[in-house]
């Protein structure tokens, strides 16, 4: 054999082995392709589900906290209103004028010489002198007291002391119908 023949036959044995290499190359190529494809579409469908969960718990706690935001300003806005619904109530009953009051005064001082004794005098709020000193001619009277209206039943060493002022009656009243103040304001 010649030299030139076998560097021809090693020359085709080579070129046959390498179509064979890039055959099974191709074939494998397109097996891992066909299986990166597979996992690609796995990683897709698993990131959309994710994305699709997050999207929508990200929709309901975006609803809720509107929600939650809308009924805080509503308690907001309803305590704004409650408030200036007691101011109008203090700056109503603490006006020398408010109808009733001469009314009020006498009941108190009524209560007031039942509730306390001889020994006791009686301070009124400064607007409510007259008027107090009128219907209550038999109780010895001290200094003002500060508030909106009525008096406080003081012993004479300041030990006891009965308070007859507006304030107090009017906020206890306040708190008891504040259900059915908020009723007329809001219907509910």
């Amino acid at each position: 054999m010649s030299l030139d023949k076998l560097a021809s036959e090693i020359e085709s044995m080579a070129e046959a082995e390498a179509k064979k290499v890039k055959s099974a190359a191709r074939k494998d190529a397109k097996g891992i392709q066909k299986e990166a494809q597979g996992q690609v579409e796995g990683y897709h469908a698993d990131v959309m589900a994710r994305t699709e969960r997050s999207s929508q718990q990200l929709a309901i706690e975006t609803v809720a906290a509107a929600r939650q935001a809308n009924q805080q300003r509503l308690l907001v806005a309803r305590r704004e209103e409650l408030d200036a619904t007691w101011e109008q109530v203090v700056e109503a009953v603490s006006s020398a004028k408010f109808r009733g009051r001469s009314d009020m005064l006498k009941a108190l001082v009524a209560e007031a010489i039942e509730a306390g004794t001889e020994d006791m005098s009686l301070r009124p709020v400064s607007k409510d002198r007259k008027a107090l000193e009128q219907s209550a001619q038999s109780i010895d009277f001290g200094d003002d007291v500060e508030g909106i209206g009525g008096f406080v039943l003081e012993s004479k060493d300041g030990s006891v002391v009965i308070d007859y002022r507006f304030e107090d009656r009017l906020r206890t009243a306040w708190e008891n119908s504040l259900g059915e103040v908020s009723t007329i304001l809001f219907g509910e």
